[in-house]
C-alpha cells in the first residue's frame, strides 16, 4: 500500500520562457521531476542546484526551497475511484483538483506505469485516511 512521503525541492515563480529553459537537477546532477502548476510556476521535486539558471533568464524570478508537499508514487488503480476528473489519454499531464475530496495533484509522467499523487502536507492525514492507506 502506498504511503505519502515529504517532497522537497525548489518552488519557482518566473517568466514562462525562463521556466521552459531552466536546467533542473539534484545534488548528483541527475534530472528531477518538474511539476508545472501554472505557466509561470513550477515545483522541481528533488532539485537543489542553485537557481537552475533562472535568474539569468528572469532577474525577477522567485526561487525558494519547498517543503510543504507530500506525495506517493502509486498505480492509477490505487486512486481511480477517488478522482473527480477524467483521466488523460497519456502523459505528461498534471491534473489538479481533488482526490477523495482532498486538494491534490496527480502527475502522469510519460511512459510510466505509475502516477505521482501530491498534496499539501497539512492534508496528508486526511488524504491517507480517505484513500484507506492507513489500514
Amino acid at each position: 500500500m502506498p504511503g505519502l512521503e515529504p517532497l522537497h525541492g525548489l518552488h519557482v515563480v518566473a517568466d514562462p520562457s525562463a521556466l521552459d529553459a531552466a536546467r533542473w537537477e539534484d545534488e548528483t546532477g541527475a534530472s528531477v521531476t518538474v511539476l508545472r502548476f501554472a505557466p509561470d510556476e513550477a515545483f522541481a521535486i528533488g532539485a537543489t542546484a542553485g537557481d537552475a539558471g533562472l535568474t539569468d533568464a528572469d532577474p525577477n524570478a522567485i526561487v525558494v526551497e519547498e517543503h510543504g508537499f507530500v506525495g506517493a508514487w502509486c498505480s492509477i488503480a490505487d486512486i481511480r475511484r477517488h478522482l473527480e476528473w477524467p483521466l488523460p489519454a497519456g502523459g505528461p499531464a498534471l491534473l489538479q483538483g481533488a482526490v477523495a475530496g482532498v486538494p491534490a495533484k496527480v502527475w502522469f509522467a510519460p511512459d510510466q506505469a505509475q502516477v505521482l499523487l501530491v498534496t499539501p502536507a497539512p492534508y496528508a492525514r486526511e488524504l491517507t485516511e480517505r484513500l484507506g492507506w492507513d489500514r
